[in-house]
């Protein structure tokens, strides 16, 4: 008996562990097209019920799905309206594993094949193609998971054969309505523990084929399941920011909505489920399997039916619920806006949630060139001189935080989780990160020039400092043109924009400096404001040199994806 529990608690964990597999598969073959598709979405809640309900078919992950969600409303990569939609769409997705796991897995009984399929996963592992090594990961995942499927099945204990046990389950079945209630608990507890609605399916469908437990109690575990999965998306959120919480709450007040219904006409439901199954021609044992994947699936569509006209009410009510922050009076845009520790279990997906991050960390840096402007034009003025100067040394101590915070989280998403084509977006954007930083290590020095330049008692002519003010503009210019491509990395095909200014650039420094050298030998004690001068001219040219360098390396990530 003890041996048969330990199996059983095994079975389990290879289940799991083969459906995390095959999710990860699933990523690493379908990544790009993943982020392209929620790329596509818009406003339209239809549209984001369709693409719910295609990313968690294609993941096989509900949790991952709505976790995912949460993380790209916190990122801002979607509305709050968007998100409330897909997790529509994500609850009619998951309804897909069930079916998957009750067709291969007590029909078919696909675990006969499970052990050959692992030996092609692992013939595929070796190849020195990355979309074949891909692909083995979800042939072994997927393996796995029918294969610790089956040993749940052969592990779980025949109640037949101790008459006492199998009384004491069944006199939990009698009680009425209390019954659906306590079933309804124990499959939401079940989901909670084992933070999977599939996993808790699994263990129904078993219950249920073994005689376990009657047919309307499994349909009331899987009214459970669809309260507990909510709690994953919700622990999600609960470091995200504010619309993060409102999309998790969204996800609770849909399927709760859901299973308030379904509880009012439980009966009545389960009837008309059973009827459904029964126009399928299959016996009693496999009706009794499909009809609690048949449950699952109508009770989402209806449930979805129902709840997308009433999208804006729930938004509404999500507001009402979680209620904005008031800004704090220091509040800036020099913080970590987009990062979200939640989809690191989606490292495909986090990709696009680290480049709106890099994205906000360009518009950062283009702030600290206006301040550096005002230091140049205000060099003479001591009080706001020192003002603008604080300001770069803070902004030089910010592109650092940032840095590495997005570094970090490019590595924690696990290079070994990733495909080929992810990991070379992962090197682009680690080089890009270091590229503005620079420009903040550049403005800070800049202005530590104009310091020891005031330290030395020596100033810049109005002419210097009307030539360095449009060097600065033409920096302006190339940050617009980098900002652009960074929005626009998917579909560039050239960075000629940014070429044209790295040659604006360049040639009004060459400009500037020749004829600045021309005139060194009238200018007598001045040469020492030339010295300065030409050294903040060179290190405002090295600033179009890193900000090309982003641009370049955005079109190199461009053509790999």
């Amino acid at each position: 008996m003890i041996m048969n529990i330990l199996t059983l608690i095994g079975a389990l964990g290879m289940f799991l562990y083969g459906m995390n597999m095959m999710s990860t598969g699933l990523q690493k073959t379908a990544g790009g097209g993943l982020r392209r598709l929620l790329g596509t979405m818009t406003s339209n809640p239809f549209k984001g019920v369709l693409t719910g309900f295609g990313v968690t078919a294609a993941i096989q992950s509900s949790s991952a799905t709505t976790v995912m969600v949460v993380g790209f409303v916190s990122a801002g990569l979607l509305t709050l309206a968007q998100a409330i939609g897909v997790i529509m769409g994500a609850n009619i997705g998951t309804t897909m594993t069930a079916w998957i796991i009750a067709v291969f897995g007590f029909k078919a009984d696909i675990s006969a094949i499970a052990v050959p399929l692992m030996a092609l996963g692992f013939v595929m592992s070796v190849s020195k193609k990355d979309r074949l090594r891909n692909i083995s990961e979800l042939v072994i995942g997927f393996s796995l998971l029918f294969l610790g499927l089956s040993l749940m099945k052969s592990s779980v204990p025949d109640l037949k054969e101790t008459p006492e046990v199998l009384a004491f389950i069944t006199s939990w079945s009698g009680h009425g309505y209390g019954s659906v209630l306590l079933f309804l608990l124990l499959g939401t507890i079940l989901t909670l523990i084992l933070q999977s609605s599939s996993a808790t399916v699994a263990l129904t469908l078993i219950m249920l084929n073994m005689g376990w437990i009657k047919f309307d109690m499994a349909a009331a575990m899987v009214l459970g399941e669809n309260i507990g999965t909510t709690i994953t998306a919700n622990i999600a959120a609960s470091v995200g920011s504010v619309n993060a919480r409102r999309a998790a709450l969204a996800h609770t007040v849909f399927n709760l909505f859901g299973v308030i219904w379904a509880l009012a006409i439980f009966h009545p439901f389960v009837r008309f489920i059973q009827w459904i199954v029964s126009l399928m021609g299959v016996d009693e044992a496999t009706s009794l399997v499909y009809g609690i994947s048949m449950l699952h699936t109508v009770f989402n569509l209806i449930n979805t039916m129902i709840m997308i006209w009433f999208t804006k009410q729930i938004e509404k009510l999500v507001r009402a619920v979680i209620k904005d922050k008031p800004m704090p009076e220091d509040a800036s845009d020099v913080r970590i806006k987009y990062l979200d520790y939640g989809l690191v279990s989606t490292p495909e997906l986090a990709l696009a949630e680290s480049s709106k991050e890099i994205i906000h960390f360009g518009k950062v840096m283009k702030n600290g060139l206006e301040y550096l402007s005002e230091a140049i034009t205000n060099s003479d003025n001591e009080s706001k001189f020192k003002t603008y100067r604080d300001k770069l040394v803070k902004y030089e101590e910010i592109s650092d935080r940032i840095e590495y915070e997005i570094v970090k989280f490019l590595n924690d998403l696990g290079k070994n989780h990733l495909s080929e084509e992810s990991k070379g977006l992962v090197r682009s954007q680690i080089r890009i990160c270091s590229e503005l930083e620079s420009l903040g290590d550049s403005g800070e020095s800049i202005s530590r020039s104009l310091l020891h330049m005031k330290a030395y008692g020596r100033r810049l002519s109005p002419e210097h400092i009307a030539k360095l003010c449009k060097m600065t503009g033409y920096l302006s210019q190339a940050y617009e043109d980098m900002i652009w491509n960074l929005e626009n990395s998917s579909r560039i095909k050239d960075i000629r924009n940014a070429e044209l200014d790295e040659r604006a650039i360049n040639e009004f420094r060459d400009e500037c400096r020749e004829k600045e050298l021309g005139d060194i030998e009238s200018k007598g004690d001045a040469y020492f404001e030339t010295v300065f001068y030409l050294n903040i001219l060179e290190q405002l040219e090295k600033m179009g040199d890193f900000l090309i360098n982003v641009s370049q390396a955005v079109l190199r990530k461009g053509q790999e994806s």
